[in-house]
């Protein structure tokens, strides 16, 4: 066990999909647009142009605030970032992160039964960058500034997350909350949301904090998780051996599975911030440029508060609620599912035993089969309503659970009713007791020997007589039908 307490903060960006840039009237969100197709004067950074702040952005970031209980600063102001690279055309980045618009709250984290409040120190807005092109074997970079401009929120967590494990729950947390908000597709494969991690080790018992590492190029949920690993790994074995911790910025190579230093930070960057002097100071309390309370009313149910309510109103497992809360298109898609379900207003506990059947499916065969095709829930052939009418066949003995499977790959290769697809295929199963009779008759004949067993007390051979019945029908028997009448011939 290490001696060594892990340290994590993060500074996650999510881009915002309003309709326009952070300070023009561009559009933002033309995923496949021709590079340097969504530019104006203003992103350009041309001489004499003026920038307009984005009412809408600004109302999100108070928005997403809310959502972790953050408190709006009464006042807040843009400030010049001055930095020169390639992909900045003004040289500096017009952003609030000395002075932000929001302040505070705190996320809950779930790490398998063990709950960790990370606090918030604060929400800042500010413009992207534009993106750096590097085509395979040139010996240039190119310049797509389309992206330069986007309002992009940065989250900053104070440091109190205990391993990359948590680090990663954290993560897709505030993605959940971004997409129940609808303000960004938070999607870290596009680039739509991104994180810094900064990561330090100290002795346990210490409160003083060791030095940081600043980690950079994590480009999915598993690649934090496996930086955060190596890091943690690298600088035990440092700290071990008495060397040094240098800060620094590091980047993730995710082919070589190590992080690689880019830069000392030994002193921090001075980017001589100051004002905006295009931009006027924001005033909450003078000026009625936002309304707060209508703001709030835009706070949709939340995804910790979906998963209570799923477990509490349809009896769901902790696990299975989470499944199927996590992504608001999956949650969705099961909610409208219930709606389908037979009416069982009588007997609230026929409504869940169903609504646990097609969270069943939802959770097992069709994330497994969506997983596998990475396919998505939005785009998925198997609609509710046939997921609903395969779980209603079941019930009516229509057919079996091994049939369902075969029925439902069908259904997910072709988007057919489950009905007809069991009609073509011949699958129905057969419930005419007489007809079963029949078969078990042939069995009990062709098997005296494991009659003889069966009532001679060996249990086993009840279950190969089963199987036989089974195998003669082609699995199309009703399992219920042939034990009922298996077990009084036998008796």
């Amino acid at each position: 066990m290490s001696k060594y307490e892990v340290v994590i903060g993060l500074e996650t960006h999510a881009q915002l999909k309003t309709e326009s840039k952070m300070f023009c009237q561009c559009d933002n969100y033309s995923v496949d647009a021709a590079p340097n197709t969504h530019v104006c004067p203003v992103c350009l950074g041309m001489p004499g142009m003026l920038p307009v702040a984005n009412k809408k952005a600004i109302e999100w970031t108070y928005l997403f605030g809310m959502a972790l209980g953050s408190k709006p600063a009464e006042k807040f102001n843009f400030e010049r970032k001055n930095y020169f690279y390639p992909d900045l055309p003004k040289a500096y980045q017009i952003t609030s992160s000395t002075n932000p618009p929001v302040i505070g709250g705190s996320l809950e984290i779930d790490d398998e039964g063990e709950i960790r409040k990370v606090r918030i120190h604060h929400i800042h807005l500010e413009e992207d960058a534009g993106k750096l092109v590097h085509p395979e074997k040139a010996n240039y970079s190119l310049v797509d500034l389309n992206r330069a401009g986007t309002p992009l929120m940065e989250i900053v967590s104070e440091p109190d997350m205990r391993s990359p494990r948590e680090a990663r729950i954290y993560m897709q947390d505030l993605r959940s909350i971004l997409r129940y908000l609808g303000i960004s597709d938070a999607n870290m494969e596009q680039g739509n949301l991104r994180c810094d991690a900064n990561v330090s080790l100290r002795p346990f018992g210490q409160k003083e904090l060791g030095t940081k590492v600043e980690i950079k190029n994590m480009n999915s949920f598993r690649m934090i998780e496996r930086a955060l690993d190596y890091e943690v790994a690298r600088q035990t074995e440092m700290l071990n051996s008495g060397e040094k911790i240098m800060q620094e910025t590091r980047g993730w190579d995710d082919a070589k599975g190590i992080t690689l230093s880019q830069r000392s930070k030994e002193e921090a960057n001075d980017y001589r911030y100051f004002p905006e002097p295009d931009l006027p100071p924001f005033d909450l309390t003078a000026e009625n440029h936002f309304d707060l309370n209508e703001i709030k009313t835009w706070l949709p149910e939340l995804p910790k508060d979906k998963c209570r309510r799923f477990q509490i109103e349809y009896g769901l497992s902790i696990d299975d609620s989470v499944a199927l809360t996590d992504d608001l298109d999956v949650a969705k898609y099961f909610e409208q599912a219930i709606t389908l379900l037979p009416d069982a207003a009588d007997s609230p506990e026929i409504k869940r035993e169903r609504s646990k059947k097609v969270a069943n499916w939802m959770t097992g065969e069709l994330t497994a089969r969506l997983n596998a095709s990475e396919d998505s829930i939005v785009s998925t052939k198997v609609s509710p309503e046939n997921l609903v009418a395969l779980v209603e066949m079941i019930e009516s003995g229509s057919i079996s659970g091994k049939m369902a499977k075969d029925v439902f790959a069908t259904m997910f290769e072709t988007g057919k009713e489950p009905k007809k697809i069991v009609d073509e295929s011949g699958l129905s199963q057969i419930t005419d007791v007489s007809a079963i009779g029949k078969v078990i008759d042939e069995v009990l004949a062709a098997n005296e020997k494991s009659v003889a067993d069966y009532r001679a007390g060996k249990q086993q051979a009840f279950g190969f007589l089963i199987g036989q019945v089974m195998a003669k029908t082609k699995g199309q028997a009703s399992p219920n039908v042939v034990n009922e009448i298996l077990r009084k011939k036998l008796s």
